[in-house]
């Protein structure tokens, strides 16, 4: 007999519900709880026990760059490219920090693979292998990411296949014009659905709707239906709607429907170069970030207000997917490391000039160790981190287990 459906949370319920999925969650891998505590990785950077990192050009950097920030991207044509795809935490910041986070996230699924320490070692060394190679290249012409490896390049692929069908059938459950609530989609009050279609009758917000190649600019735009999403790890807790728009040119009498992605943005835990200017308002530093890091995804982004909140907006492309790995060898591993280590070296490195850039690759390269192919920095933060996570991820699960009345956090 199957489990009655739960009903959606209140309005006035949703921190309470929000905070204990959050915990469960983070209780249900290693991996989970590093993706979703940004300011303890910070924490740990900025205290005694981080050694001596490089401090490196002040450049625009993720600020959380783990593997599932990472995956294809389409812009508004339909080209799709492996880019970082979620600029929450980031800052002009020093572009170490964004090695360490990938190089933090990769050992950490090493080891849920159960990969002997030896091989994230090399994993190491593949990670500064790939960043570095992104600076031997000329970036006065757009300058494309290298072909992926196959355990990047199945998840291309599928993304390129993927149409509006499938992107409802995965986020809400059908095609037809309306957002099932249940576990992931909650109901929302009035005064949020009034302020969610003012804020779409602007026409700098409509643009998002329509800069899609296929449609006009100056189609009409109107929201069908939006509800509060529960989505994510990390952010859980803030606002975030999912908005079904529809686009119709003028006198037609059918629509075409998107998924709009709206998310409230907050202060970065990443820490700011001193001396750097960035837009005040949080949501203007994400757009402004994205517009640098990933150009496809920048130039989708708009930031707005709503109810006194600084957000910032987005349609959900059918070919925007994250990576995620399963168990992967050795063999992959080192693969997907230098891979993505080398996608956000040229996140990294188009925003330098030659000499910059140069001056950056012989920083890293005099950083070497003699009996390890990777600095030493980097392998000591990284086990540091590794430890002081897992340490701080059992406690997690002893308080979840405890406040959770000794329930599982699967599922």
């Amino acid at each position: 007999m199957s489990k009655p459906k739960a009903k959606p949370p209140r309005a006035q319920d949703r921190a309470s519900v929000l905070e204990g999925e959050r915990n469960r969650k983070m209780a249900r891998s290693s991996q989970n709880y590093v993706r979703g505590n940004t300011k303890q990785f910070y924490q740990w950077l900025a205290g005694p026990s981080a050694p001596g990192i490089p401090e490196g050009p002040a450049i625009w950097i993720c600020g959380d760059c783990h593997v599932s920030n990472l995956g294809p991207v389409a812009d508004a044509s339909g080209r799709t490219r492996i880019h970082v795809r979620d600029l929450d935490q980031t800052v002009v910041g020093n572009p170490a920090y964004d090695i360490i986070r990938l190089a933090l996230s990769l050992a950490s699924a090493a080891r849920g693979s159960n990969l002997p320490g030896v091989a994230t070692a090399h994993m190491l060394e593949s990670i500064m292998d790939g960043y570095s190679s992104a600076f031997e290249h000329d970036f006065d012409e757009e300058q494309d990411n290298p072909e992926p490896p196959d355990e990047v390049r199945v998840t291309l692929r599928e993304s390129q296949r993927r149409t509006w069908k499938h992107l409802a059938k995965e986020r809400i459950k059908n095609t037809r014009p309306t957002i099932p609530l249940g576990k992931s989609f909650w109901p929302i009050q009035e005064s949020e659905r009034l302020a969610i279609e003012s804020m779409f009758a602007a026409d700098d917000i409509a643009r998002v709707v329509t800069m899609v190649e296929s449609r006009d600019d100056d189609a009409n735009v109107e929201v069908i239906d939006a509800a509060y999403w529960m989505k994510g790890c990390s952010s859980l807790g803030r606002l975030r709607y999912g908005v079904l728009a529809g686009v119709s040119d003028e006198g037609s009498k059918s629509s075409e429907y998107c998924l709009m992605d709206v998310k409230e943005a907050i202060e970065s835990a990443a820490p700011v170069s001193g001396g750097v200017e960035m837009p005040r308002d949080p949501a203007e530093r994400v757009v402004e970030g994205a517009r640098h890091i990933s150009p496809f995804l920048g130039a989708r982004l708009r930031a707005a207000t709503l109810l006194d909140k600084p957000v910032f907006i987005r349609e959900l492309l059918p070919q925007d997917l994250k990576l995620e790995f399963g168990q992967l060898t050795s063999s992959q591993a080192l693969k997907a490391a230098a891979y993505l280590a080398t996608v956000v070296g040229f996140a990294h490195a188009r925003q330098m000039d030659s000499s910059t850039r140069a001056s950056w690759q012989r920083e890293l390269a005099g950083c070497r160790s003699s009996d390890l192919d990777a600095p030493s920095w980097l392998w000591t933060n990284v086990v540091g981190l590794l430890v002081d996570h897992e340490r701080a991820y059992l406690e997690h699960c002893r308080r979840y287990a405890l406040g959770a009345g000794g329930g599982e956090a699967s599922g």
